[in-house]
């Protein structure tokens, strides 16, 4: 084992799928120095926030686990489960096997994941998290307009507050989490704030060091962080983001696997709950059928409703009856006419 890292024990850190403890080493994100001084010249009652969030990185201290697989990890089950993001698992695996048995730290090239909505790109992203056993921040730019969201806003506004980035890692365990920016596509300039404009400094090595945040006002090294961002097109987002990033289109899977990805959910729903044991091992090929025309987001909700349905009816097994409809979405609640 490399002298600079340590088995993480006990409940430090999650145990990845495949078995293997994750390995880390401390790193310090911030001086404390410079946060206490930042805090001694703060007026007396006076920015109550920005004072607990001194006081918090003293208390909590700058040294984060930095971590990576202690060998590399089984990933066999993704490949399986998520067969059309092949290629995003095989630059994966290339890049972790360059930083195992070494002294290295695991180094991600950030990626962008392109492809239509409900193909499986945010949890993609989670596994990712889980195989690697750090941390996962998540930002969903679809529903965020503020320009701060990513790198804070100044203490002077009022409801001032850090950005993602900077909670994530201070009030986390982890140097080097995997930071999810979902839907970076439909991210909406407030004013004249550029939602993405400290993506510019993050995305790359160098910068992202010495990283500020402007509500806290105290460089964070944030050089470690995992970025993993999700689009439906391309076309929104800054060549100069596009280029600091591997760029991989992950289409829908194809008939033969979506099959496929429906029978293993079927299986893991079951296995999972204390009612599976009350249906069948297997489902019908005629469910299946129905189910492969879904996308894998809604293959889970579907199987749900197959379910319960035939639990009411008394079987146990689903039939292609109990599934919802093809293409059915919530409808409105109102009075009756």
């Amino acid at each position: 084992m490399n002298p600079d890292y340590a088995l993480v024990t006990q409940d430090a850190a999650p145990r990845a799928p495949s078995g293997t403890l994750p390995i880390a080493r401390m790193r310090s994100l911030y001086r404390v120095g410079d946060v206490a001084q930042r805090l001694d010249k703060l007026p007396a009652n006076e920015h109550e926030n920005l004072r607990a969030t001194y006081e918090r990185m003293i208390e909590k201290g700058p040294e984060r686990f930095q971590v990576k697989p202690g060998g590399l990890p089984a990933m066999e089950h993704l490949y399986d489960e998520m067969p059309n993001f092949n290629d995003v698992l095989d630059d994966v695996r290339r890049q972790l096997a360059l930083c195992h048995d070494s002294r290295d730290a695991l180094e991600l090239t950030p990626m962008l994941l392109l492809g239509p909505p409900g193909i499986g790109k945010t949890h993609f992203a989670r596994e990712v998290a889980q195989l690697l056993g750090t941390g996962l921040g998540f930002i969903s730019m679809s529903s965020l307009t503020a320009g701060w969201v990513l790198s804070g806003a100044s203490s002077q506004w009022k409801g001032a507050r850090p950005g993602k980035v900077f909670e994530t890692l201070v009030d986390g365990q982890y140097a080097n989490p995997v930071m999810v920016v979902d839907e970076i596509d439909k991210a909406r300039a407030e004013h004249a704030y550029d939602p993405l404009g400290a993506l510019y400094s993050l995305l790359e090595h160098d910068t992202a060091g010495t990283f500020v945040d402007e509500f806290a006002e105290v460089a964070i090294d944030a050089s470690q962080v995992i970025w993993v961002a999700t689009a439906n097109d391309e076309r929104g987002i800054p060549e100069p983001i596009l280029n600091r990033m591997n760029v991989f289109e992950v289409q829908a899977p194809d008939a033969d696997a979506a099959r496929a990805i429906a029978r293993r959910l079927y299986r893991r729903l079951r296995a999972d709950h204390d009612w599976g044991r009350r249906f069948d091992e297997e489902p019908a090929e005629s469910v299946l059928e129905q189910l492969a025309a879904m996308a894998p987001r809604e293959m889970r909700r579907a199987w749900m409703t197959g379910f319960g349905n035939a639990r009411l009816a008394g079987r146990d097994r689903i039939e292609v009856a109990d599934l919802p409809a093809s293409g059915s979405r919530r409808q409105p609640l109102g009075f009756l006419q």
